[in-house]
Order: C-alpha cells, then structure tokens, then sequence
C-alpha cells in the first residue's frame, strides 16, 4: 500500500508533522518495501486553504492513506470522497509510523480532527507594529486632527 506522510522534512527519519496543510511536505511510503520519495507541500505558506490545497495534492499522489495528526473539515471531505483513509499520529518519525501503521496501531479517522482556519493562527497576533506601536500611532493621529 502506499501512504503519504506529513512530514517536517524529506526522508523516513524526518520527523511527522502533525499539521497537514501545513506541513513542509509529504513522505510517500510504499509500506511493504519502505521505498520512499519526497512531494514538497505547496500550500504550506499559503494564506488561506492550505489544508484543501494538501488535501488535493495528497489526492494526486495515488496514496491509499495519509498520516499526519489534525485534520481539517474541508481537508477531510476531499480525502474521504477519493477514498483515501486518514489516519492519527504524532511524535513519532515517519519510518516509526508505517510501522505503526503496518501493524494496525494508529487510530483511523473518520471525522475532523481540527477546526477550520485553524493553520495560521486566526489572525490575532499583534502585527508588524505590536499593540504599542499601533496605539501610539494612533494617538498621535487624533492629536493632529
């Protein structure tokens, strides 16, 4: 079988990245014989839809699963419709999770296991200028008003 496998970087050592639209890349796996190759993530830095634009490169890839930790509503539902199975896993590295796999040990998922627009943050980091800047900048523009 083979599987695609979130990971932080390109080979079966590099650690799995519990993010999937977010991940760096995909590891893909032929699980019987571990051969192995590396698909850069496209939609890693993207604004919005990383998990749909993952989810659609995973879908080209021929896999049968994918293994990464949090999976995302619409990621999931492009996922599920190709008939692609999704399956939970963190902390380990990305030989250790086929193995795990090979051996039935990894939870199936059958459901999202994230939020939608979970990837970035939400948008409530202070920005460029940070809390005190923006607030003193805008002070001085009512002062001159």
């Amino acid at each position: 079988m083979k599987v695609a496998v979130c990971s932080t970087g390109d080979s079966l050592d590099s650690p799995v990245d519990a993010r999937l639209g977010r991940c760096a890349g995909f590891v893909v796996v032929e699980t019987d014989t571990f051969e192995a190759s590396a698909v850069a993530n496209p939609g890693s830095a993207s604004e919005h839809g990383a998990g749909v634009q993952a989810a659609q490169v995973i879908c080209s890839l021929g896999v049968a699963a994918v293994i990464a930790k949090h999976f995302s509503p619409h990621a999931c539902e492009m996922l599920f419709a190709a008939g692609i199975d999704a399956y939970a896993c963190d902390g380990e590295t990305v030989r250790n999770a086929v193995n795990l796999l090979n051996a039935g040990a990894l939870k199936q998922i059958t459901k999202p296991t994230a939020p939608a627009r979970c990837g970035m943050g939400g948008g409530r980091g202070m920005g460029r200028l940070g809390r005190g800047a923006r607030a003193n900048r805008n002070a001085a523009q009512r002062e001159v008003s």
